[in-house]
Formats: C-alpha cells, structure tokens, sequence
C-alpha cells in the first residue's frame, strides 16, 4: 500500500465530508510531501485538540517514509478560496 493510500485512509476515518478530501503529492529526491485539502468544517477533526491528530498522522507518515529512505512533510489545508 502507498503512502497517499494510508494517509487517505485515515483522513477519510475522521472527517465527515469524505468527498472534499484530497491530497496532493510531490516527491522530490529526498522527501514525500503531501497537501491535504479538506472542508473547512473538518479542518479541527483532522487537526485535533492541541494538534494531537495532526502530529499522529504525521509520526505515522514520517514511519512509513523512513522505511523508504525519505523524510515526510504534511500540510494541512481547507479548500477555503482566500
């Protein structure tokens, strides 16, 4: 299973508009970055309370990285127009 795979996964477990959800991955030669797009009503789920889910999902995707020789950096985002 992919990275973007497992990190879908649980986005999708957490929020409740599972439709806005997407991600958005670069690779570059040293580490994985992924941009997470969810509704902006989800956006506290994904983050949790003091951060607690944003810095899990990012210790799960920063594991899964390693085992491939890479480090990880994930962004959270709402699909807000500014």
């Amino acid at each position: 299973m992919e990275i973007k795979e497992v990190l879908l996964s649980i986005i999708k477990c957490l929020v409740d508009n599972k439709d806005a959800v997407s991600i958005v991955q670069v690779q570059s030669p040293s580490e994985f970055v992924f941009e997470i797009n969810v509704d902006p009503k989800d956006v506290g789920k994904v983050i949790g309370k003091s951060g607690r889910n944003a810095s899990a999902i990012r210790t799960i995707v920063t594991s899964i990285a390693r085992k491939h020789g890479k480090g990880a950096i994930v962004r959270f985002n709402d699909n807000k127009e500014n």
